[in-house]
C-alpha cells in the first residue's frame, strides 16, 4: 500500500466534501503519476507480475494477430505493456510502428525491449492512417460506479470512514443518470458505466482517417453485460496473480479493472462516423486468422518445443481460459474488403 497515494485520495476527498467518484479513485489508484499502479516500478506482467496478458504467454498470440494486421503499413499500438506484442509484431511484419504510454516507468521499458525500432508518440496524432491495436487497455480506463436501488440510481462513490476508505452512495445526476436510465436495470442491481471509455473511442475515432481499431479485451456486449444475473457487476482487482473483489486492498499496489461494455465502444465509434468491421470472441478471432496453421509451423516431433506452444494455444482458445471471455471489436473507415478475422462467427449484430 502506498501511504502517499492514500494521503493524495484524502486530498482529493477534502476538496470534494469527503466524497469523491469511483471513476475517479480508480484513476488515482491506477494513473496518478508517480503513485498509482501502473505509474509504480513493480512488475506487472508476466509470471513474476500480478498478471499475464495474452502476448505474455508466449509468440502465438502476437504471430497468429500479424496475420491480420499485414495489410496495414503503419499499426499505433496504445498501451503496449511490457512491449512483448510489439516485439513479435515487428518481427513479422514490414511496417512503421508506434507507441502510446501514458505510463513513463512502462514506457522506459519499453523503449529498453525494443530500442529505435518503434516511434514514441506522446499524445494522439491528429490524423492517423492504419491499424490502432488496443490490447487490454480499456478493462483499466476508469468506470463510474451506479447501483439502481428501490429509491432510485444511486452513485457509488468513495469515502473515508472509520480510519479507512470505503463506498459510498449518493443520487446519480446528470449524464451518468442518462446513461443508467438507458440501461433499465431492475433494483436491487450494482455495475459499472464506462463513460472513459466511451469518450476515449470517440476521440480515437474522430482521428482515424483511413484503417481500423482492433479493441482486445474481455467483456461482454449490453445485453450479456447488464445480464440480470450479473446483478454485483465486474469490478475485479489483480495482485500477484490472485483475482478477488476488494478494490479499497493495496490501493496503488493492484490493478483494478472492470469488463469491458463492447456496445458502448461500438456506439461511440459509429457516433464518430465509424463502421464496425467485426465482433468475436478471441478464439474464433484468432482460428479465423490461422492460428492453427502457426501452430503447424511448429516441430510437432520435438516435444519440448511443442508442448509450450500448445500450452498457449490452450490457454488462447479455451472457453475456460481466455477463450470466450476475451473478444475482439473492429471499427474502422475506408476499409476496401472484409477483415479475415471476422470471417466466421461474426457477432457484430449482437452489438
Amino acid at each position: 500500500m502506498s501511504v502517499a497515494l492514500i494521503g493524495r485520495i484524502k486530498q482529493d476527498l477534502e476538496k470534494n466534501h469527503g466524497w469523491i467518484s469511483f471513476a475517479r479513485y480508480m484513476e488515482l489508484a491506477l494513473h496518478e503519476p508517480g503513485l498509482g499502479y501502473y505509474a509504480g516500478g513493480a512488475r506487472k506482467f508476466g509470471a513474476q507480475g500480478d498478471f499475464v496478458t495474452a502476448p505474455e504467454l508466449g509468440r502465438l498470440f502476437g504471430r497468429t494477430l500479424a496475420r491480420q494486421l499485414r495489410e496495414f503499413p503503419r499499426i499505433l499500438e496504445f498501451g503496449a505493456g511490457s512491449g512483448a506484442l510489439a516485439e513479435v509484431l515487428l518481427k513479422e511484419l514490414d511496417c512503421e510502428y508506434f507507441i502510446l504510454e501514458t505510463s513513463a516507468e512502462l514506457r522506459d521499458r519499453q523503449h529498453k525491449r525494443l530500442g529505435g525500432k518503434v516511434k514514441f508518440l506522446d499524445a494522439l496524432p491528429p490524423r492517423f492512417s492504419g491499424a490502432i491495436v488496443v490490447n487490454e487497455v480499456v478493462d483499466a480506463m476508469p468506470v463510474h460506479a451506479v447501483a439502481w436501488r428501490d429509491a432510485g440510481i444511486m452513485e457509488r462513490g468513495v469515502a473515508f470512514q472509520d480510519n479507512k476508505l470505503s463506498w459510498s452512495e449518493r443520487r446519480a445526476t446528470g449524464g451518468l443518470q442518462e446513461e443508467a436510465r438507458k440501461i433499465g436495470a431492475a433494483a436491487p442491481y450494482e455495475s459499472e458505466i464506462g463513460l472513459a471509455g466511451k469518450a476515449w473511442m470517440r476521440s480515437v475515432a474522430e482521428r482515424l482517417e483511413s484503417g481500423a481499431i482492433f479493441v482486445i479485451d474481455y467483456g461482454f456486449a449490453r445485453a450479456e453485460y447488464y445480464h440480470p444475473q450479473r446483478s454485483m457487476g465486474t469490478l475485479m482487482c489483480h495482485h500477484r496473480h490472485r483475482s478477488h473483489g476488494d478494490v479499497f486492498f493495496e490501493p496503488g499496489g493492484q490493478d483494478i479493472t472492470s469488463h469491458v461494455d463492447f456496445s458502448a465502444l461500438a456506439g461511440a465509434a459509429r457516433e464518430a462516423g465509424l463502421e464496425v468491421l467485426g465482433y468475436a470472441t478471441q478464439a474464433q478471432f484468432l482460428v479465423n486468422c490461422g492460428i492453427t496453421d502457426v501452430l503447424g509451423e511448429a516441430n510437432v516431433e520435438n516435444a519440448l518445443h511443442y508442448a509450450p506452444i500448445a500450452a498457449e494455444a490452450q490457454k488462447l482458445l479455451s472457453p475456460a481460459e481466455m477463450g470466450e471471455l476475451f473478444k475482439v471489436l473492429a471499427v474502422g473507415r475506408g476499409m476496401e474488403g472484409p477483415l479475415v478475422g471476422f470471417s466466421r462467427g461474426d457477432r457484430a449484430g449482437s452489438l
